[in-house]
């Protein structure tokens, strides 16, 4: 954070002046190594002084105090250092803002604790009269609450156009100790040659140290995924290259800047880290797309790694999990390719990468008919095969589970268990448990099989008349007797005679049927469905 304004920020006009005047005459000697040398000195001036405050004024104007001289080159410079002086003021007014409204919210975070925990009757007596304004500055502030950094350096291999290159994201997101985000950092770390994924962390941790340091926090615990950071900041492993050594230094002194701050090492599906992995994400992001004129505009381009095509990054789809980014077009034959060849849960194609592709992000590119297959698909997967229930109406045919429409239907038809009785949870139409037709009132399920049946019961019940086959009346499956006596045991449990039909009881039959053919007593029997 910029160093606070001093006494000194009224004398920074003066010496620049001075400076200017004693540096023109540099000027008339026209060599370039002159004007250079002038623009260093210049700039050590203004690095030599603190920021001035947001309330004082801009440089003087370089004309006024030069005169005709030629001062190309000094306007410059001082153009430059006036916008950085506005940056960083622009940057101190931010922070105050941020740093007031934190101390608003803690402060209001309390006020509502307070009266939570007053009595009712002193509430009605006294509610109407109970105030207790904010004051900025009030000993409410936050200095004293404990907040939560949650960090993640990323480090990503990525096309540009036609090169692929190494691309470092940093991300950081400091909460409250209800995970209420107060700031997010997403930025680039550009470090002009190799970075591990520990330096990325670690340097992640820097800058969320830093960050807390600027909004004046004092107790912070900072998290993050990295079990070789967890060990660098703890002092448990202590060797490593030059670079990633400076970044646990770093840290270290840091932490001594506040009153409490300690490391936590942590899950990486925990919501908070995500959501610091994916400020990171759009840190790599803003890194490899980059702005190309179009017949419609400007658009910012991406390259897809799959096709190595560019697209705009509005058509770049990102998996949820890993936020891989790939086109439209390369997502779209991925899935359907999976769907083709019968996959369930379709992965990224990201090399490596485990992520499951959600169906609801599936709507950006696919047809709302593929989106519906790939749903019932993975709900068919998720309900164990002799527990589904399709809805018997043509025009529904939802897929539930036995135990989900029982409970469904419980809500409103009483005796739903002994009746069999089930009511669709998309149609709300009632249907038939035992023989999967629409619900029939005062009707046993063979009695409205027998009066309405269907063309797949009419056509079966002519082919095993044709094949003489019998039909069990407990179960409705068909039997057809290949070889042995007439006494059939359907694998249902019910026993009952191959020729008649009648029931077997006590190991007996109750019909005066033979009980075998001579050309069938050869043990065994074949059931078909």
């Amino acid at each position: 954070m910029a160093v606070p304004p001093t006494d000194a920020d009224d004398d920074f006009d003066v010496i620049l002046a001075e400076q200017c005047r004693e540096l023109a005459a540099g000027l008339d000697f026209g060599s370039d190594d002159s004007e250079y040398a002038f623009q260093l000195q210049l700039q050590e001036i203004a690095n030599s002084y603190p920021l001035p405050s947001a309330s004082c004024s801009p440089p003087p104007d370089v004309s006024a105090v030069m005169g005709d001289a030629d001062l190309s080159g000094l306007a410059a410079a001082v153009t430059m250092e006036e916008m950085e002086r506005y940056d960083r003021e622009q940057c101190i007014k931010e922070f105050r803002r941020m740093r007031e409204d934190l101390d608003r919210r803690v402060y209001d975070q309390k006020f509502a604790a307070e009266i939570t925990s007053i009595p009712d009757d002193q509430w009605q007596e006294d509610g109407d009269n109970y105030h207790k304004p904010y004051e900025a500055g009030s000993s409410s502030s936050a200095v004293s609450e404990g907040f939560r950094i949650y960090l993640k350096g990323l480090v990503s291999e990525e096309y540009i156009q036609d090169r692929k290159v190494p691309v470092v994201g940093i991300g950081v997101a400091i909460c409250d100790f209800k995970d209420n985000i107060i700031l997010e950092v997403k930025k680039p770390w550009i470090d002009g040659g190799s970075v591990s994924k520990v330096e990325a962390e670690m340097q992640a941790i820097v800058q969320g140290l830093d960050a807390a340091l600027s909004l004046d926090l004092k107790r912070v615990t900072f998290f993050f995924v990295n079990e070789a950071c967890h060990n660098y900041i703890t002092g448990l492993e202590s060797h490593g290259s030059s670079k990633l050594m400076a970044l646990v230094n770093q840290a270290s002194v840091l932490r001594k800047k506040f009153t409490q701050c300690d490391p936590s090492l942590m899950l990486e599906d925990t919501n908070a880290v995500k959501f610091a992995f994916k400020l990171a994400r759009d840190a790599v992001v803003a890194q490899i797309s980059w702005p190309e004129e179009t017949p419609f505009g400007k658009m910012q381009k991406e390259t897809c790694s799959i096709c190595f095509e560019d697209a705009d990054v509005s058509e770049m789809f990102s998996v949820d999990e890993c936020l891989h980014r790939y086109c439209y077009s390369c997502m779209k034959r991925h899935v359907e390719a999976k769907l083709h060849n019968g996959v369930l849960a379709i992965k990224c194609p990201h090399d490596g990468c485990n992520s499951e592709i959600s169906i609801d992000s599936c709507e950006k590119f696919l047809e709302p008919n593929l989106v519906s297959i790939m749903s019932q698909r993975m709900k068919e997967a998720s309900v164990p095969a002799p527990e589904r229930v399709y809805c018997p109406y043509p025009n529904c045919s939802a897929l539930m589970s036995e135990r989900e429409v029982l409970e469904y239907s419980e809500t409103s038809f009483i005796g739903a268990e002994q009746s069999g009785a089930r009511k669709c949870i998309r149609c709300q139409h009632f249907f038939c448990i035992n023989c999967r037709v629409p619900w029939h009132y005062n009707m046993s399920c063979i009695d409205y099989g027998i009066r309405n049946p269907t063309p797949e019961d009419r056509a079966l019940k002519s082919l095993a008349n044709e094949n003489k086959w019998r039909q069990c009346i407990k179960c409705n499956h068909m039997v057809e007797l290949v070889y042995g006596c007439y006494h059939i045991t359907c694998r249902c449990g019910y026993e009952f005679c191959y020729t008649c039909g009648a029931q077997w009881k006590n190991k007996g039959p109750t019909c005066t049927c033979p009980i075998w053919d001579e050309r069938n007593i050869i043990p065994g029997m074949r059931e078909r469905h």
